[in-house]
């Protein structure tokens, strides 16, 4: 287990994740083996088929919650055009604790819609590392790549050849392949890497470099070409170089089946995100209409950054976000339709139950709610008019000045400033 993990990727999030997901595409590849079925794609979708039923209750929750905010959302619009124009720190506090009474109504969380997002971006990363990488984390991909790696390392001055193998070719791995070590394992691993990251091309290229091992390359590929097979594509390859190198070799067909697969997910995802029950917003363009403006902006972007991430990544990428997009319209159908038998107003009648019975169990009470959210109110507005009061008693002070300033000689309120400039000259004495 140390060795397979010398090459995966040790980021301190998206890695352990990423070890995670590579122990069950593991075990998927294992069973599937043992059924004779060595193929890394068929791996992918049917570990794409667990991981979103691993997700379902998750996505089961979401999906409640729009239909709940749905229902709501009158009573959110009216508190909004109730404090539209409002900017005090008074009616600021009061459509807070209103709206806030209004979700706690109908049992649901202001970010009851982000949970499936927060989860779904580091593991969407994680996977790109696993599908980056296969023999790093399913043993049974880098056990075909074994004999030849032990033929090359049994070569004389293989180091060298191998590091001029990478530069020929412009071979990416993370971390970067260094023969220069002097852990057997960790070179072992570095080679595969290489190898697992070579075109047909490639391949080519490394039989000239190592003539004496043409054999044992021809079989590795063959055995590697299977494995990786999916309609005749590499899925360790990107539709970008799969394109470029079958188009100066004029195999037309390769370039099509490579263009189908970002084109394929693009579209899937498109049709996954129509059949999404969407949240409206309210139109006082209060947190809620911002929520739902930025999930309308993300469901527009997300299948275009498909559509172009696609070119760039593993075809095995390619080929989960189109797996977890059929599945999840596939899911999405049904949930359609239990949520259209399902009954709104008993499922917020229980959610107000559990509020309830969760404030009881804290020795809160609703009376103690509502007082406390009036005191609270009655606070600020107390604070307000005191502090008008106050400005209000300086602005007659300096009317009442005024006005002696203009008395009459030999009136009662010029007599009265004699009085006051006499008494502040014997203070100052």
């Amino acid at each position: 287990m140390s060795e397979m993990l010398l090459t995966a990727y040790d980021g301190a999030i998206a890695g352990p994740i990423a070890r995670l997901l590579g122990w069950i595409m593991d075990g998927v590849y294992r069973l599937l083996t043992m059924a004779h079925i060595e193929n890394i794609s068929i791996s992918i979708i049917i570990f794409t088929i667990i991981i979103y039923a691993l997700l379902f209750p998750l996505t089961y929750k979401q999906q409640k919650f729009s239909k709940l905010s749905q229902k709501m959302q009158p009573e959110i619009q009216a508190i909004s055009k109730k404090y539209q124009g409002k900017k005090d720190q008074a009616s600021m506090v009061a459509m807070n604790e209103e709206t806030q009474a209004v979700y706690e109504k109908y049992g649901v969380s202001m970010m009851g819609s982000c949970g499936n997002m927060l989860i779904q971006v580091p593991l969407l990363f994680s996977l790109y590392r696993v599908f980056l990488n296969i023999p790093a984390y399913v043993t049974g991909v880098k056990s075909n790549f074994t004999e030849l790696v032990n033929g090359i390392m049994a070569t004389d001055g293989y180091q060298d050849k191998m590091t001029g193998l990478v530069e020929t070719l412009k071979i990416y791995t993370a971390p970067r392949a260094d023969f220069t070590v002097t852990d057997p394992a960790a070179i072992s691993n570095f080679i595969v890497d290489v190898l697992y990251k070579m075109n047909s091309n490639g391949w080519n290229t490394l039989k000239e470099t190592f003539p004496s091992l043409e054999s044992v390359i021809s079989g590795t590929y063959e055995t590697v070409a299977d494995v990786n097979n999916f309609f005749h594509l590499n899925i360790s390859d990107t539709p970008w170089q799969i394109i470029t190198t079958n188009f100066q070799s004029h195999s037309y067909l390769m370039v099509i089946g490579a263009l189908m697969v970002p084109v394929v997910s693009y579209l899937s995802q498109v049709i996954n995100l129509k059949m999404i029950p969407q949240t409206p917003g309210s139109e006082g363009g209060d947190q809620a209409d911002a929520m739902a403006q930025q999930m309308k902006m993300m469901n527009k972007t997300m299948p275009l950054f498909s559509l172009v991430m696609c070119f760039t990544v593993p075809v095995g990428l390619g080929i989960y976000w189109i797996s977890g997009a059929v599945i999840r319209t596939l899911q999405q159908f049904f949930l359609n339709k239990h949520f259209e038998k399902l009954d709104l107003d008993d499922i917020i009648r229980k959610n107000q139950e559990k509020a309830k019975k969760k404030r009881e169990k804290m020795g809160i009470s609703e009376n103690q709610i509502t007082n406390a959210a009036k005191i609270n109110t009655r606070q600020l507005v107390d604070a307000n008019k005191k502090q008008m009061s106050t400005a209000e008693k300086e602005l007659e002070i300096e009317k009442a000045n005024a006005a002696r300033a203009k008395a009459k000689p030999g009136s009662m309120s010029a007599k009265a400033n004699m009085v006051r400039e006499y008494n502040e000259r014997n203070n100052r004495k």
